[in-house]
């Protein structure tokens, strides 16, 4: 079993660190992993975030465990050349469009949680984010204007195929919880919104016992701060998604717990290819003093070994052993404890 690990920058490397601490310890048979530099600390060292040899180590490799990018010091190199360049690039280089986003609430912390904790209590979803089109990789363009005034444009579009197939991935996600989506868009304005929700109606006809509703995007963020629990399967593009799964984490108590999977079409012979990240950035204020919480990137690992090697026991395994940390009290300061990187990742490994 071939893992990539490509921890990134700032706090990319501890955690990362930690979690793979965590699979050492569940001595699993076969596995083979292997580092590379990627996002700041390869551009520093390679003249590029995402280096070809880098790129090679995660096609190689049967999937990857991420990290996370980014660096204040590169704020003002080329764009291309910024450290979340990196991921952008392994995600389309990949071919990994469907981002699965978990938010649930653990136990015993539902008063970290920026909602009353009876609310927050109820938070159990998985936001399907589109991960390849939108207006992230749409077509940019700054200008100067014949007045003398600046402008700047960044084209939003999705193509009927691109939304098809991550709509199947929120149905058959669906399928395995509460059989329920709900399709984020912005269809009273826009028309790729419109488009989106046309596919995604005709993608539900295929799924007649996963019910679907519509949302405004708007109305989302308003709705899982109101009532999070009403919702199973969150749908939605690249940029709503983006924003909406930072809000769910905040819901949740805190960013450091939200683990994501990133996949696509290629099948390896143990499952599906993916890319398996913490959603939080590397936070550079912290980086390298060993206050990061690297359970977000504990359960990515857990994350990886369900979806690309079908090890669900192994990953049920590594997330009650989360979930047993916390119930103890193994908390960062994130959660307003005081247990530092190294000792939560020591914390999940003795209980597993």
């Amino acid at each position: 079993m071939k893992i990539a690990v490509l921890a990134g920058d700032g706090i990319g490397l501890e955690v990362t660190q930690q979690a793979v601490r965590v699979l050492e310890a569940l001595d699993l048979p076969g596995v083979e992993m292997t580092h590379a530099d990627v996002g700041a600390v390869a551009y520093r060292a390679h003249g590029h975030p995402l280096p070809s040899h880098t790129l090679a180590a995660a096609r190689d490799a049967d999937a990857v465990l991420f990290g996370a990018v980014g660096d204040p010091t590169c704020d003002n190199i080329e764009a291309h050349l910024r450290p979340e360049q990196a991921i952008l690039g392994l995600r389309s280089e990949l071919g990994l469009f469907a981002n699965l986003r978990p938010a649930a609430g653990f136990a015993g912390l539902e008063h970290m949680s920026a909602l009353r904790p009876e609310i927050a209590r109820a938070i159990n979803l998985v936001i399907v984010r589109e991960l390849t089109g939108d207006v992230y990789f749409g077509e940019k363009k700054r200008e100067t204007l014949p007045d003398g005034r600046r402008e700047g444009w960044d084209r939003m579009s999705y193509a009927e195929d691109e939304v098809r197939r991550i709509a199947h991935i929120g149905f058959r996600t669906a399928q395995t919880r509460g059989h329920r989506v709900t399709s984020v868009d912005k269809a009273n304005v826009l028309e790729t919104s419109r488009l989106w929700r046309e596919v995604v109606e005709e993608v539900a006809a295929e799924y007649p016992q996963v019910t679907l509703d519509h949302m405004y995007v708007d109305n989302a963020a308003m709705q899982l701060v109101k009532n999070p629990g009403a919702f199973d399967v969150v749908l939605t593009g690249n940029l709503f998604g983006d924003i909406l799964s930072d809000l769910a984490s905040m819901c949740v108590g805190s960013i450091g717990l939200l683990a994501s999977a990133s996949l696509g079409e290629r099948r390896t012979k143990f499952g599906t290819f993916g890319l398996y990240e913490p959603i939080h950035g590397s936070a550079p204020d912290i980086a390298g003093q060993g206050k990061a919480n690297p359970m977000a990137t504990i359960l990515s690992a857990a994350m990886m070994l369900r979806h690309s090697f079908g090890l669900s026991d192994e990953a049920a395994r590594i997330e009650r052993a989360v979930a047993q940390a916390l119930a103890d009290g193994i908390t960062g300061a994130d959660l307003g404890g005081e247990h530092g990187c190294e000792a939560i990742g020591s914390a999940v490994c003795e209980r597993l």
